[in-house]
């Protein structure tokens, strides 16, 4: 009998511990010295590796597809008007004759960068918010579950699906 207990306390003790979800699972944007991180739980993931996660879910991997084409697009504005602003201000430091409407042009592009990449960080955030609540609703589907029961004809354990 005190064997039986033993197991019976044991079995209770590891199904307490079982989860269909937990918050290791969800996905998070961090921002760190002024860049954004992914992070699976409390673990840092590459782009790559985030690619990879989210592809479980295709809403969220559609719309982080759709955020990184902004992302691409942001990236070569903000990289072609720091170029547009820096060669005058080279010219000038040089001694040459600068293109001021090169920097006023390289100017706008950065200023024009700045909300597409906005847009960048809300549709990732919102691929991150489909891919958790995709976990949770598969989470949710999972109906089974474990009881321990005490009738009248003694302890045993309930399952029910």
């Amino acid at each position: 009998m005190k064997k039986a207990l033993l197991i019976l306390t044991f079995l209770t003790a590891c199904l307490a511990f079982c989860c269909g979800q937990t918050a290791a699972d969800t996905l998070t944007l961090k921002k760190e010295r002024g860049d954004y991180q992914f992070y699976q739980g409390e673990n840092r993931l590459p782009t790559s590796q985030f690619i990879m996660t989210l592809k479980s879910s295709e809403q969220a991997y559609k719309q982080f597809k759709s955020a990184q084409a902004n992302y691409t697009l942001a990236l070569i504005l903000s990289y072609t008007g720091g170029f547009l602003i820096g060669y005058p201000i080279g010219t000038a430091i040089s001694g040459g004759e600068p293109e001021w409407a090169l920097a006023g042009i390289g100017l706008g592009l950065v200023a024009i960068s700045l909300p597409i990449n906005q847009g960048y960080i809300t549709k990732t955030k919102s691929a991150i918010n489909t891919y958790n609540r995709s976990l949770q609703s598969s989470a949710k589907r999972d109906k089974s579950e474990l009881k321990l029961t005490l009738n009248g004809s003694g302890i045993g354990l309930t399952l029910r699906f």
